[in-house]
This record gives C-alpha cells, structure tokens and sequence, in this order.
C-alpha cells in the first residue's frame, strides 16, 4: 500500500471525498461501484468493482469458445482492463487497460468496427502504451441494466464479417444477463 499523504474528514453523514487526481489516476468515474474491506489493523480498503470480474472463469471459457467457432482473437474486458483472452498473447493483454476506442464504446452504449486503421488501432493499453494492434476489430459493449460494465472484442488481420458481428453481440447479451441473474 502507497500513502499519498492526502487526508480528509469524515462528514456529519459518514461521507468522505476521493480526491480528484486519484480517481483520476484510478480511472474511478462518478457512479462507479466500489468494494469495501477491513481487517484487524483497522484499515478501510476501497477496491473498484467489476461485474465481469466476478464472471472471470465464465467469461475466459466463453472468450476460449468464440475463438474456436470463429477462429479470431476474443478478448473480454470490464470497464477498466482485459478480463479474458483466447487466441492472442495473454501477456499482450490480460489485466491491461482497454485502449481509447473500447473505452469510448462503452460510454457511447454502441458497437465499434474499424478495418485496416493506420498502424492498427488499439484494443489494450500498458501504462498508456499500446501492446498490441489488429488489422481489424469489433467492439461490442456489454450493457446490463442500462449501464456499460464491458466489452466483448473480436480481432483479425482480415476483414470481418457479419457472422462476428452477430456472435460478438450474442456473447455481450449472455454475459449482461449473468450479471443480472
């Protein structure tokens, strides 16, 4: 654990303010769940939530099972980072933060497809260095209950299809209603 040498008050109704640069840092949005531990030494430990995180094994067995119908990488993040893998370096991506155009599909509530950008877009980001790039990438976000939680994200270095597409959409709709159960 880090101290930042920040303090703040409780208020009279048990509130306290995360500084702005931290939630900042931390990529914590307004609205963001957030888990609370303690342990014996008396410490309070917020920790961001991730529905998807939850379904961490679901969702790899689920990403693994994509892969082998369409034979293209799948990843699955949580808003924040790379959930799931199959059929890509696992270290390029697990536990990486999503790249610009996952993020910004997610908070536009809308699909993504990008074919043959320059370079190759980004799907993941390490410390804000991209670690991989695709030729090709569709992003589906995951939405349950109105709210972005993830994305489902097919890659190739060819073109995609509709066949993705519609597998991708599936597979973002199945992971939103396991939340919801």
């Amino acid at each position: 654990m880090k101290a930042t040498g920040i303090v703040r008050r409780i208020d009279d109704l048990g509130r306290i303010v995360i500084p702005k640069e931290i939630r900042r840092n931390m990529r914590i949005r307004e609205g963001d769940p957030l888990e609370i531990f303690t342990n014996r030494d008396g410490e309070i430990i917020l920790k961001k939530y991730s529905p998807i995180g939850e379904l961490a094994d679901f969702a790899k067995e689920y990403a693994e099972a994509i892969n082998e119908a369409l034979n293209k990488p799948v990843l699955i993040a949580d808003r924040d980072s790379i959930v799931a893998v199959s059929g890509a370096p696992k270290k390029d991506f697990l536990g990486k933060s999503v790249g610009h155009l996952v993020e910004r599909s997610m908070s536009e509530r809308c699909p993504f497809v990008m074919e043959n950008p320059d370079n190759g877009s980004i799907v993941a980001e390490d410390r804000g260095e991209p670690t991989y790039r695709f030729n090709s990438e569709l992003i589906m976000p995951i939405i349950a209950q109105g709210d972005p939680i993830g994305a489902v994200v097919v890659c190739g270095a060819e073109s995609l299809e509709e066949a993705d597409r519609k597998v991708a959409q599936s597979a973002a709709g199945v992971l939103a209603r396991q939340m919801i159960q």
